[in-house]
């Protein structure tokens, strides 16, 4: 399945691809296999998603995905898994990195929905298993580059949102996808600041929405997707900061006009909707033409150049042709 057209972008042969095993030491999920499913074969997400929850540290695998298919993939070397699982903006759960790692354990993902919502010609609420199924799981290794200034590469699991959106079927109408995320006070501890409006909620205009990109990711490292890194479904946006990428999406709404943000309402002089990486674009309190990798990069280290659309411009540059990207930020 060819989800790219060729904008000078070289589709990696599956030998070319990382192997899984690589990303992590599998010694800890096995052992949690062993001594939490007593031996079972995880047949069925449901069963796999107990003993995510049951093991928090622990990977659990995604059956059925496949492993260097033609979604963009970096050659880049992955992130350590604990890293991503342990470094996180997640404001819900709390403001300081480790925070999400440390307070998400609260989060129940099951049972979970998503309702659809406004300007489509099937709205309806989908359990997450109805989700799960809707289109193949697919590995796709994207850069995650955070507004702040330090950057991770990290191995997805999910597949293309266009996929459930072709099935929604939206209408003339619909100009815009917002995403709005759970909101639970007895779950998640960081509701009780003040930092942003809750629940907190993202949008993209359609066509972004609709790029083979834009990723609907249920699982990282080839697992089942951590609570702290948005499970049990989450959005990816490659080529826009890590903020634009909602967590725990609770619902999915079409809209005909281009609705506020969270990080707008919270300082629009900051955060403008779109949000795209660009180097060429200071955030006011800090240059965003450098970032730091996280693990790889010691403190003091010389950080890296920041790529226009965190690298992937040449498959998503069209989308923004002719527009003023210092004022449409």
């Amino acid at each position: 399945m060819r989800l790219l057209k060729d904008r000078g972008y070289q589709h990696p042969v599956a030998s070319e691809i990382t192997p899984r095993a690589r990303y992590e030491n599998r010694r800890t999920w096995l052992q949690a296999v062993a001594t939490l499913a007593a031996g079972s074969a995880l047949s069925s997400w449901a069963e796999r998603d107990a003993l995510a929850q049951a093991t928090p540290v622990a990977a659990v695998p995604l059956a059925g995905t496949k492993s260097g298919v033609s979604g963009a993939v970096t050659m880049e070397k992955a992130t350590a898994r604990t890293d991503a699982m342990g470094y996180n903006n997640f404001y819900e759960f709390g403001t300081d990195k480790s925070d999400p790692a440390a307070n998400a354990h609260t989060l129940k993902t099951r049972p979970w929905t998503v309702a659809i919502e406004g300007e489509v010609k099937k709205p309806r609420v989908l359990a997450l298993d109805e989700l799960l199924k809707l289109a193949p799981m697919e590995d796709r290794v994207y850069r995650l580059r955070c507004v702040e200034g330090w950057s991770m590469v990290i191995p997805w699991v999910g597949y293309s949102l266009a996929s459930l959106i072709r099935q929604l079927e939206p209408t003339g109408n619909a100009k815009y996808v917002q995403f709005v995320t759970l909101a639970d006070r007895a779950q998640m501890p960081g509701l009780h600041s003040s930092v942003l409006e809750w629940p907190y909620v993202e949008a993209l205009r359609l066509d972004e929405a609709m790029h083979p990109l834009t990723l609907l990711a249920f699982g990282m490292y080839g697992e089942v997707l951590p609570k702290q890194n948005g499970a049990p479904v989450r959005l990816i946006v490659p080529w826009k900061y890590g903020f634009k990428s909602a967590k725990s999406i609770a619902r999915i709404r079409f809209l005909d006009k281009q609705p506020k943000t969270s990080w707008e309402l919270a300082n629009a002089s900051e955060y403008g909707f779109f949000s795209n990486v660009n180097p060429g674009v200071d955030h006011p309190r800090w240059s965003q033409a450098s970032e730091r990798r996280i693990g790889e990069d010691g403190l003091f280290a010389k950080k890296r150049p920041t790529l226009m659309f965190n690298g992937y411009e040449a498959q998503v540059g069209s989308l923004y042709a002719g527009m003023d990207l210092k004022k449409f930020y």
